[in-house]
């Protein structure tokens, strides 16, 4: 009976060899190989004109045209650019702005209702007002990134804030730690996984409302080539333009928030 309990309450976590044997690695890139087979193959079949769904080659082929013409990876640097210092702005408001909610009532039942709803603003909404207030102009794309990434970064201060354990405030000023030592070894390592988490979610919302804010302007940057796709009946351009975009999105995701949520995992044991 006891054999047959302990039986029963284990896990089953043993795996098909063949699978075990494939890393993740070449596991993913069998997925995308079916995948890109998949697509080549409706290409052919012609299921969708070739116009408005081209196939991976002509895809292919418009990627390394724009690359090798500079196009692309010059479009791919002004976006960059922007995105950089619209999510710097958000990054600043938003910390300071954030902690101050978490720190004062009065400021989270005013204020904080009032980011709440904005939140829930699609950031789009926010380019006609841009171009109203600044015009055609690197100002209103500024602007636009800036309103869709800050509340985002808010948010995420004041939840890692008010998530904090009251245990630890407790603890820490039973034993003598008050004021800015409190916030800085206290409160904000035991926020901080929330605190990352609004900044990853901010960027996410910056880097959508940039492509968002750049089809309306002409200059060279990777909205504008994916709005000029468009206009010239281009869907190989548009769908390299937004292969690129992908690209870049995964590799900001991977080389920072992911580096950054891993020596959080780690740092609490949490990594295995």
């Amino acid at each position: 009976m006891a054999k047959a309990t302990a039986q029963l309450s284990t896990p089953q976590t043993a795996t098909h060899p063949a699978y075990a044997a494939i890393g993740p690695w070449l596991r993913r890139l069998v997925f995308y190989a079916l995948l890109l087979l998949a697509w080549h193959i409706i290409a052919i079949l012609n299921i969708w004109p070739s116009y408005s769904l081209p196939g991976p080659l002509a895809v292919f082929a418009s990627l390394v045209d724009g690359i090798s013409s500079g196009q692309y990876i010059q479009g791919a640097l002004v976006s960059v650019q922007r995105l950089a210092l619209g999510y710097a702005i958000s990054l600043v408001l938003g910390v300071a702005l954030g902690a101050l909610i978490g720190r004062f009532r009065l400021l989270e039942e005013t204020v904080g209702s009032l980011i709440l709803g904005l939140q829930a603003l699609p950031s789009v909404c926010w380019l006609p007002l841009a171009i109203l207030w600044f015009g055609l102009s690197e100002q209103a794309i500024t602007f636009v990134v800036v309103m869709g990434a800050l509340f985002s970064i808010t948010l995420g201060v004041v939840n890692g804030i008010k998530n904090t354990p009251p245990l630890y405030v407790r603890a820490a000023r039973t034993l003598g730690t008050h004021g800015i030592p409190l916030a800085t070894q206290v409160i904000l390592p035991a926020a901080l996984p929330s605190i990352i988490e609004g900044l990853k979610q901010g960027w996410t919302f910056a880097w959508r409302s940039l492509m968002a804010a750049e089809l309306i302007y002409g200059t060279l940057s990777l909205g504008n080539l994916l709005n000029d796709g468009r206009n010239f009946d281009d869907a190989a351009q548009v769908i390299a333009i937004m292969l690129i975009i992908i690209v870049i999105g995964v590799a900001i995701d991977t080389l920072i928030f992911a580096n950054i949520e891993r020596g959080i995992r780690e740092r609490r044991g949490l990594q295995g």
